[in-house]
């Protein structure tokens, strides 16, 4: 039977042993003492056994770097124009900027071994960290299932290669339901059911595999790198695939570009870092984990990408920044099929720690009593096959306003939850307020709202959202969760000051 004992760092407050959210273990149902039923169960009590080492967090970033999407991603900054060593370098740097800004909101989680929505309870209220929790949850939801659908999608490719007679069910016009073909619904059902095994078999099940996943692919890229290159023959590979059409200093603000859209990428689990970063042994543990796995390992993966993507210019005749059609053009059927399962085992990885466990402590939040870890994980992943990300994905314009405007919120949330943690309370949590909903408790605050984090919060995202949807403010679209971030800093400092000065 799991006790309770002294939570890390303070003696004196109750913790659950609870180092594995989901596991199925034995359940000490008593609520500590000052504890409310709104806001506690086991899954978002503070952890009393923290034991994550580097190599974890390392791990972790693998499986969300080494995805096709990740892939992708890094051969579309070609697109800018951009020769391969301004690719790299601009990858970098975003990378670099990344670790920072990770180490930063990882700190009250692992301080206090708390996940996000319960970190956020200091900053906006003990019933206002809702808003940012739902925010977050929702963007998890859409991603889900998109990437969800990416991946079945490799598999089905790799399917019909191998089993073209089941061509005719893959025609969504013939054999199709809701805008997905007969195959195709096979694929994303089968995706679906396997990362949710993995996910209902709780923290400790998603650790090993992310702990394999990552290692797993990088021995499939450096193989397929490896490959290109000979078929290729070194001396062909160019270095201008973007073509020169930037000469001199004109291309410091199109690199610029290509750092934001970096740190953009990575804004999501970024955000909601401390989901894992509270499993840490120490915050050392989680620097250390976050350099080898932002800086050194992104730095390997963009290399790996680049030079493969270089190669399939010479070997192929065009340039292919997709993974999966990559390896589909090889004629050996065996390397066709190894390197499919990976690339998807990869995207499984990533599914599974950036859009599966956010939900999970996010909805489970909203309700502690009604819905646990497990069941606020299985809400988005059913959430994510009715929202069909097929549809979403394939309708530019639709996945546009609705990711964006989700995704215009991510920066002003960041920026609010740094100035309030470093600035305003020194970086010193109060653990059992975050538990309870007595007024006289540190994070009740109004209706137990932080109207000043919402009133910095709102602003800031409109004007983010504007950035990317107003054509006359088109330049910046690329920079809007750096414009977001800096606003919802400055609007909650100034709110924070004036509040301050008004108390004195």
């Amino acid at each position: 039977m799991a006790q309770f004992s002294a939570a890390p760092g303070n003696p004196a407050i109750p913790a659950y042993d609870n180092s594995s959210a989901g596991d199925a273990t034995a359940i000490d149902t008593r609520l500590p003492a000052g504890y409310s039923e709104r806001l506690y169960n086991e899954d978002l009590a503070p952890l009393h056994k923290q034991t994550w080492g580097a190599y974890n967090i390392f791990a972790f970033w693998m499986s969300d770097v080494h995805s096709v999407g990740g892939y992708v991603f890094a051969g579309s900054l070609f697109a800018l124009g951009l020769t391969s060593w301004q690719v790299l370098i601009a990858l970098l740097v975003g990378i670099t900027l990344v670790n920072v800004l990770c180490n930063l909101i990882a700190k009250p989680s692992q301080q206090n071994g708390v996940p996000y929505p319960v970190a956020c309870r200091a900053t906006f209220g003990v019933l206002g960290a809702n808003v940012p929790a739902v925010i977050r949850g929702l963007i998890a939801v859409a991603w889900y299932g998109i990437q969800t659908y990416l991946a079945s999608s490799a598999l089905v490719i790799v399917v019909l290669k191998f089993f073209p007679q089941l061509l005719p069910y893959a025609d969504v016009h013939r054999h199709g339901l809701m805008g997905l073909s007969t195959v195709g619904w096979a694929g994303f059902m089968l995706l679906w059911v396997l990362q949710a095994f993995v996910f209902w078999n709780g923290m400790e099940t998603i650790k090993k595999f992310i702990d394999f996943a990552g290692p797993a692919v990088y021995v499939v890229m450096f193989i397929l790198a490896g490959y290109m290159v000979w078929r290729a023959g070194w001396h062909n590979i160019g270095i201008n695939l973007g073509g020169v059409k930037y000469h001199g200093m004109e291309v410091v603000p199109v690199m610029i570009t290509a750092i934001s859209l970096v740190v953009s990428y990575f804004s999501g689990p970024m955000l909601n870092f401390g989901d894992f970063s509270r499993y840490g042994k120490s915050f050392r543990s989680v620097k250390r984990g976050n350099f080898w796995g932002l800086p050194v390992n992104f730095l390997a993966f963009s290399l790996v990408t680049v030079i493969t993507t270089a190669a399939t210019l010479p070997v192929f005749g065009e340039l292919i920044t997709d993974p999966v059609e990559t390896v589909g053009r090889i004629d050996y059927p065996t390397a066709v099929i190894l390197g499919a399962l990976t690339f998807t085992i990869a995207t499984i990885g990533i599914n599974i720690v950036a859009n599966f466990v956010s939900p999970a402590f996010d909805f489970s939040n909203v309700a502690p009593r009604l819905i646990s870890w497990r069941a606020g994980g299985m809400l988005a992943a059913v959430a994510s096959i009715f929202i069909t990300p097929w549809n979403l994905f394939n309708n530019p314009a639709v996945i546009h306003y609705t990711l964006d405007v989700l995704g215009s919120f991510i920066g002003p949330l960041y920026g609010v939850l740094i100035v309030d943690f470093y600035l305003v309370k020194r970086q010193k949590i109060v653990l059992d307020d975050l538990y309870t909903v007595s007024e006289q408790g540190t994070y009740w605050y109004r209706n137990g709202v932080n109207y000043r984090a919402v009133a910095a919060l709102l602003p800031a995202a409109v004007i983010a959202v504007l950035c990317v949807m107003v054509p006359a403010l088109g330049g910046l679209a690329n920079f809007s969760w750096f414009v977001g971030a800096a606003l919802g800093a400055v609007f909650y400092w100034m709110l924070a000051r004036k509040n301050a000065i008004a108390m004195q």
